[in-house]
């Protein structure tokens, strides 16, 4: 299964190491199950986004591992892919980058010929072949005729593809260079979500999480001093205050850390698919090892 990253610590901006290659826990060893991609989005002082990924397993890329070990940014994004939609190639690779904002996906959307009737003209955003970046197009057409509310694009997005296509899950994280969005919907996949005051639950200690399996691993030392908001598919340390996203659930982290929660999907999708319903390959992307 893919597995998302998403921390905010706006508006402060934090040195975060993204261990992605060589950890002790090394996300090296586990990107040979894990080996269709690997991304890192984070935002440049002055909010110009950036984008550091690569189609192959992490273990086979030393240069993208010495770009994206140390980053700053006030919010970040991160993406371990397991090929559900389109070939391994950096166009499908996450995260995708549109108006600004970066996206991140977990899930299958099926009906893509439906879904590219209903984008129209924003099909031009699509550079790749995946269902998740014809997602955040639609995402990003909501968001304009919404007038610039990024929730508002969210919900009216995923509600469409609710009602209208086959679904299997729509777990998604997307940021700006102050914010940061996550919907989990349905309850196929966990996202969980951890608010850390500075220091830690027992104050005094900088970040240093992993998952369980080590797919992925953060360290931040500024996080000493800085409390953040970590929306990850798993929990990645020990800290007792992780907690589940609701199914249909849509986080909002602004700045100064208040966050927003509301269920925004009560609904099951119209169109639910299993996992005996996906291709082997899509089947075999989304199961949980």
């Amino acid at each position: 299964m893919c597995r998302l990253f998403g921390m905010s610590s706006a508006p402060q901006r934090t040195c975060a190491t993204f261990w992605l290659l060589d950890a002790p826990v090394s996300m090296s060893e586990q990107s040979h199950r894990y080996p269709d991609g690997t991304g890192l989005g984070y935002f440049d002082a002055d909010g110009t986004p950036e984008v550091h990924k690569t189609p192959v397993a992490a273990y086979r890329d030393q240069c993208f591992a010495e770009e994206a070990k140390e980053t700053e940014s006030a919010t970040f994004v991160a993406h371990v892919r397991f090929a559900s939609t389109g070939g391994l190639e950096k166009r499908n690779t996450h995260p995708f980058l549109q108006d600004g904002r970066l996206f991140a996906h977990n899930g299958v959307i099926e009906g893509l010929d439906e879904l590219d009737a209903e984008l129209g003209e924003y099909r031009d955003l699509v550079g790749g072949e995946t269902d998740s970046e014809r997602f955040f197009a639609l995402i990003t057409r909501e968001i304009r005729a919404h007038g610039g509310d990024v929730a508002a694009g969210i919900e009216a997005a995923a509600r469409w593809v609710a009602e209208n296509l086959p679904v299997y899950a729509l777990n998604l994280v997307l940021s700006t260079p102050r914010d940061l969005w996550a919907l989990r919907y349905p309850e196929t996949h966990q996202l969980y979500v951890l608010q850390r005051a500075a220091g830690g639950c027992r104050g005094g200690r900088h970040l240093d999480q992993s998952g369980t399996d080590g797919r992925i691993r953060v360290r931040s030392r500024d996080l000493m001093d800085v409390p953040a908001f970590v929306v990850a598919s798993e929990h990645m340390d020990d800290h007792p205050d992780w907690c589940p996203m609701e199914p249909g659930e849509l986080l909002h982290i602004g700045p100064g850390l208040d966050p927003t929660r509301r269920i925004v999907l009560p609904d099951e999708p119209a169109h639910r698919l299993s996992l005996a319903d996906l291709r082997p390959e899509a089947a075999a992307s989304q199961q949980v090892t």
